[in-house]
């Protein structure tokens, strides 16, 4: 072998191996995939889509209130944003309620579960007192504040029952209670009862519809055996076909599900159809903001119950679309919350509110879509209605709450306070380490609860 230069024998360098191939389309959207999974996973992801999804469900729910609401507001000899000023202002109400129940601590929630739960039932009762209670469409479920103000005690009714539910669950847990079957059902069924039986006193089944989902909600989550699940739902089946067979009403609503034209006689089903006829005309992208036909006198309840059919008309498909996304992410986030905390208060009580929220929407949605039988229930955050908006932003808040309070969330928002300069009184902030996300989820890991999903 001939020798170098410098007379040493030349470097053996080993042979390059061939570069793999490398897929074009393949990889970036692998990449994509993984940083999307990435930021999903994130400690702060539930905190963020309930917050922004709240938000961006309330205004947008302004806006087609204000919509919507014109037209009604001018036949009524009002003007025209007489309903959008008082959503205005429920809104304002509740956003400084969703501040306070996000800033509360967790024991004060639990606190407030039996004087919540005990000012419900009061008003509920009042309701039926002639002279106090008043009717509004057949349903004698309201109270007058005077002038045109009115409250809707059975909307708070659902916080209730969430808030002193889930307490009371969390309670007999920590005293190993819940294998019993009577601990299991009472006395938070007969509670519930009561309540139904005060709602339906009025004639809304709408909301005791809601109610036995919080109920039955409650239930699962607390490991309600299969037998005793099934039972208890067979009793309320039992009870929900009674109350609809003995109410013509009732019957009608249920005849109407999927119908596509008028129909003459007692059962018209002008209210279903005008719906699908508003959410057909909107097409991909609607008529354009103000440009429904449908809330010109054609669609009863256009800025309430059937809101989302006037959205569709006038935002389209893309709008529709937009509203589900928001309230699937609102009810992913809140499943996320409830299935990593490890204080069972916090999973009963967001498991709760989430399904309050996620069953009204899902109620109000198909019955505008004909897939559901009307019935009298507002979506959440979005219809006009104050006295559905105050309750709701203030679960909204148990649920920023909750996911403030989750370890690797309190980590995350510790390491962002330091990042932009901010100490807490008493001294300079603690060493939290690297500000790396996956180092925050490896130290919070040890705090999450076994059920971690």
């Amino acid at each position: 072998m001939p020798g170098s230069r410098t007379g040493r024998p030349p470097v053996q360098r080993a042979a390059r191996r061939p570069a793999a191939a490398r897929p074009a389309r393949g990889r970036p959207l692998q990449v994509l995939y993984l940083r999307a999974r990435r930021a999903w996973d994130r400690p702060l992801t539930a905190y963020y889509l309930i917050l922004g999804g709240s938000l961006l469900i309330t205004v947008l729910g302004l806006v087609m209130v204000y919509s919507a609401s014109q037209i009604t507001a001018l036949q009524m000899a009002l003007p025209g944003s007489f309903f959008f000023r008082k959503q205005f202002l429920a809104a304002s109400i509740g956003g400084g309620l969703l501040l306070l129940a996000s800033r509360m601590p967790v024991t004060l929630h639990r606190a407030l579960a039996y004087p919540i739960l005990a000012g419900a039932v009061f008003m509920m009762a009042l309701v039926q007192v002639p002279g106090i209670g008043v009717a509004v469409n057949g349903n004698q479920n309201w109270i007058s504040l005077g002038g045109s103000f009115q409250i809707q005690p059975s909307e708070f009714g659902k916080l209730a029952l969430v808030l002193w539910g889930a307490d009371l669950i969390a309670r007999k847990q920590d005293k190993k209670l819940l294998a019993q079957w009577k601990h299991m059902l009472v006395p938070l069924v007969p509670v519930a009862f009561l309540l139904l039986g005060l709602i339906m006193l009025g004639g809304d089944m709408g909301t005791a519809i809601i109610l036995t989902a919080i109920l039955f909600g409650l239930l699962w989550l607390a490991g309600a055996p299969t037998r005793l699940f099934v039972g208890v739902l067979s009793i309320a089946a039992t009870i929900g076909v009674i109350l609809i067979k003995t109410s013509p009403n009732r019957m009608a609503r249920l005849s109407c599900i999927g119908a596509t034209e008028p129909q003459s006689g007692p059962v018209d089903c002008w209210q279903a159809v005008h719906g699908i006829y508003a959410l057909a005309s909107g097409g991909i992208f609607g008529s354009g903001l103000g440009a429904s036909v449908e809330k010109w006198g054609q669609l009863p309840e256009a800025h309430t119950d059937f809101i989302f059919a006037v959205t569709g008309e006038e935002l389209g498909l893309a709008g529709t679309l937009s509203v589900l996304a928001l309230f699937a992410a609102l009810g992913y986030a809140g499943i996320r919350v409830a299935g990593r905390t490890e204080d069972p208060f916090v999973r009963y009580a967001a498991g709760g509110v989430t399904t309050w929220i996620v069953a009204q929407a899902v109620i109000n949605i198909g019955a505008v879509l004909g897939l559901l039988p009307i019935a009298g229930v507002p979506l959440p955050l979005f219809s006009y209605g104050g006295s559905a908006l105050l309750p709701t932003m203030f679960a909204i808040g148990l649920l920023i709450a909750f996911a403030r309070d989750e370890p690797a969330a309190r980590a995350a928002l510790a390491m962002r306070q330091t990042r932009f300069g901010r100490k807490r009184a008493g001294g300079p902030a603690p060493d939290l380490g690297p500000r790396r996300w996956n180092t925050m989820r490896r130290r919070a890991s040890a705090a999450r609860s076994s059920g971690e999903r």
